[in-house]
């Protein structure tokens, strides 16, 4: 599998040492627990731990946990054979015994029901599975890699999953940080998503303006990287020129960046919360010094004291 470190976009601290570890990591065999906030790109991490790794050349198998029902999981994990239950026509085998020598990664492993997490724990300490139907143990050889956006903790704490099971998968945990908490990495981020997307929408963006950007790294990324993936293609579906500005980007991220209205129909208000939401960035960016800010803007000292009364920026 052809993969490399450099898929994963970002040279800030937090995130380089997240791939220090996964140097580290990668080429055990070693179970892995993957955390972090939803769309932070722990599957790229489980890629890179296979592709770095003696099983490269076998199979890496990822299954979102929490995507499919409890009985088709199971199914598909551990396998099942010929007439176990309604519509089983034919013995199929799990994704465990399927991999072979390879890597299999399960996401939102915090929502897999608990007689499956027995199963679990099974594969992990005898390395063998037991499909369903049969009583017939069957040896697997594979590396597990799991990832939860959840608090596993918490969730051993409440009893909704099994502190041995928790430990047996926590052998090493790599923790991928939220966007917020590294936006260095987000001009990085903003230029790979561009040359990604061009060819498939057809478009020809060089790049991005100064102040888009710093609008997008002021922003908290709830949906983190995928997020801001959405955000740039959005924009550049709709965006004219071949350069990215701020009035490009959707209303309601420019509107979150300053705690504004997201939308008005009166061309002149929108143009005042605009004019708002820019001059309070550039004050914010001089820290507050109205003159430098006022050079910034190419307006008189007068001017700019004239606006911040009459448009309430405090």
């Amino acid at each position: 599998m052809e993969f490399q470190l450099d898929n994963i976009i970002g040279k800030s601290k937090a995130l380089r040492d997240v791939l220090n570890l996964v140097k580290k990591v990668a080429n055990t065999q070693a179970t892995v627990l993957i955390t972090g906030a939803s769309g932070t790109g722990k599957e790229l991490v489980a890629l890179a731990l296979h592709a770095l790794s003696d099983r490269k050349d076998k199979l890496f198998l990822p299954v979102n946990c929490g995507a499919l029902p409890e009985t088709l999981l199971e199914s598909l994990l551990f396998g099942h054979i010929k007439g176990s239950f309604t519509g089983a026509f034919a013995n199929q085998e799990g994704l465990l015994e399927k991999a072979k020598g390879g890597t299999i990664f399960l996401d939102e492993i915090g929502e897999v029901a608990q007689h499956l997490q027995v199963k679990l724990l099974r594969a992990l300490e005898a390395k063998e599975i037991l499909p369903v139907g049969t009583t017939t143990p069957r040896h697997i050889d594979v590396r597990v890699l799991a990832a939860t956006n959840r608090d596993l903790n918490q969730e051993v704490a409440a009893g909704r999953f099994r502190e041995d099971l928790f430990y047996r998968l926590n052998v090493m945990e790599i923790h991928i940080p939220p966007l917020r908490e590294r936006p260095e990495d987000i001009p990085a981020l903003i230029d790979f998503f561009i040359k990604r997307h061009n060819p498939e929408l057809k478009r020809n963006f060089q790049g991005i303006d100064a102040d888009a950007v710093q609008l997008l790294m002021s922003l908290p990324w709830k949906g983190n990287v995928r997020e801001l993936d959405n955000v740039i293609e959005h924009t550049m579906i709709l965006a004219e020129g071949e350069c990215i500005t701020l009035k490009d980007l959707p209303a309601a991220v420019v509107a979150s960046a300053a705690g504004q209205p997201v939308f008005t129909l009166k061309l002149n208000d929108a143009l005042g919360q605009f004019e708002k939401q820019h001059i309070a960035r550039v004050l914010k960016q001089t820290n507050q010094d109205r003159k430098e800010a006022a050079k910034l803007l190419d307006i008189s000292l007068s001017s700019l004291y004239r606006k911040i009364d009459e448009l309430g920026i405090e």
